[in-house]
């Protein structure tokens, strides 16, 4: 019976779930200042209105991502992979709109958090071996 890539460890499983859950937690930040109106209103293609919506989807994904990672650790991990693929994915197209009409903050959130998203992802991919015994 073949069995199931697994992580190291718990304790990098929990770690790679709780950063996920900090990327959805910034991203709940942003949408909410997005979907309240505090931002500037950016020029077309840009909404932040959208941009607010999308946001909030994304980070849910995120949060769902890191739940079945910590309840189910071997299908957990693709639901996190996917979960965080659909992240990138979704900044990639929002920073194209943002770059178009989007405010400098904006901008300046989607470098920063791109990369961390890209990682995550990078993570969630290294396969180790279960350890003998486990």
């Amino acid at each position: 019976m073949a069995s199931t890539p697994a992580f190291a460890s718990d304790r990098a499983r929990r770690g790679l779930a709780a950063l996920m859950i900090l990327e959805a937690a910034t991203l709940a930040v942003v949408s909410t200042v997005h979907l309240l109106g505090l931002t500037g209103e950016g020029k077309p293609p840009y909404s932040p209105t959208a941009a607010g919506i999308a946001e909030a989807i994304i980070g849910v994904v995120l949060v769902a991502g890191a739940v079945a990672l910590v309840r189910s650790p071997g299908r957990g991990r693709l639901a996190a992979q996917v979960a965080t693929g659909f992240a990138v994915v979704g900044f990639l197209v929002g920073l194209t709109f943002t770059l178009l009409g989007g405010g400098p903050a904006d901008i300046a959130y989607h470098f920063a958090v791109l990369p961390v998203l890209i990682l995550t992802f990078v993570l969630l991919s290294i396969r180790t071996k279960p350890r003998a015994g486990r």
